[in-house]
């Protein structure tokens, strides 16, 4: 297991009008960059035990903090989190290193950006690897306004946006026993609490399930957050709506190889019915475990993608 003191120092490296955090591996295998975009409540160090494995692969992996988390830029607008902004934060980070494209790998929130960065920037995205969070189609109507009708105003995505700042307080004051009680495993069902469920977690004071990590590993996330706050990472949420418009013009279809990886017990997620429709070239391969994929299972994690990207190499030069 990678310790928190063996994970690679940050660099600092502005971009798209802000800064981002910025850890690397592999530097020597420059022209083979893959970039890795982690979720919500997440920061780069989620690709700790991924990293040394595709460095050894020959690639030059590059893990930001993205806007809003970590040491990177926090902005104050909301709109400054929409896709057009995360997905331009990431076409800035290949121009510095003077890269064409690139693979690029996401999870949960990432995923997100990752999907959206391969609709409005198809030139720079080589392969798509997500994990957790498929493709998601823009329906008839704005996902929030959906989202409020059929899962209500207590749901958090609708939360967040409804009631701005409430949530992200209540984060802020319990940092450390939120991310005690999300990053588990393994958690046995039970009845839908009223109130807002992420709130009601953040103020749980017996954590349920088994953690993911270890004492030493959580308090980086911890650390991390006590330092940023969640605004930042929560306003990704606020511009769902804003996204949907965004998106309107845009053709569709994810037209790269993509590597779909779900952990069959995440219970937030579905998987989507439809996804070869909009993703024609994807394989689909599902974990047993749930929503924290790579803190869950990073042996196997390691083994999926890296014997995709075989794959895929393979059939480049055959």
């Amino acid at each position: 297991m990678l310790k928190p003191t063996d994970f690679p120092e940050p660099t600092i490296i502005p971009v798209n009008g802000v800064e981002l955090e910025v850890f690397e591996a592999g530097r020597e295998n420059e022209g083979k960059p893959i970039v890795l975009c982690h979720g919500w409540p997440e920061h780069a160090f989620s690709w700790r035990h991924l990293m040394p494995t595709l460095s050894a692969a020959g690639y030059h992996v590059i893990a930001p903090n993205q806007r809003g988390y970590g040491n990177s830029s926090r902005p104050t607008e909301v709109t400054d989190y929409d896709i057009e902004h995360l997905s331009g934060d990431l076409v800035a980070l290949l121009d510095h290193y003077g890269y064409e494209d690139a693979t690029f790998i996401g999870h949960d929130w990432g995923a997100f950006v990752v999907w959206g960065l391969a609709l409005l920037h198809p030139g720079r995205v080589n392969k798509v690897i997500n994990l957790s969070l498929p493709y998601q189609v823009r329906g008839e109507r704005p996902w929030i306004e959906a989202m409020e009708e059929f899962l209500g105003g207590d749901f958090y995505f609708v939360h967040f946006n409804r009631q701005p700042g409430v949530a992200d307080a209540v984060f802020d004051e319990n940092a450390f026993q939120f991310l005690r009680n999300l990053y588990r495993k393994n958690v046995p069902p039970a009845p839908p609490e009223p109130g807002m469920a992420m709130i009601n977690l953040a103020r749980a004071e017996t954590p349920r399930g088994e953690p993911v990590m270890s004492d030493s590993e959580l308090a980086v996330y911890v650390s991390a957050f006590v330092s940023s706050g969640f605004t930042g990472g929560i306003n990704w949420y606020r511009n769902l709506d804003r996204n949907w418009r965004l998106l309107a013009d845009v053709d569709p279809i994810i037209r790269q190889p993509a590597l779909m990886i779900y952990g069959d017990q995440d219970r937030a997620i579905p998987r989507a019915e439809n996804l070869t429709e909009f993703v024609p070239h994807v394989e689909v391969v599902g974990l047993d475990c749930g929503h924290w994929i790579q803190e869950e299972m990073p042996e196997e994690i390691n083994q999926v993608i890296s014997r995709w990207l075989e794959q895929q190499d393979a059939t480049v030069r055959s």
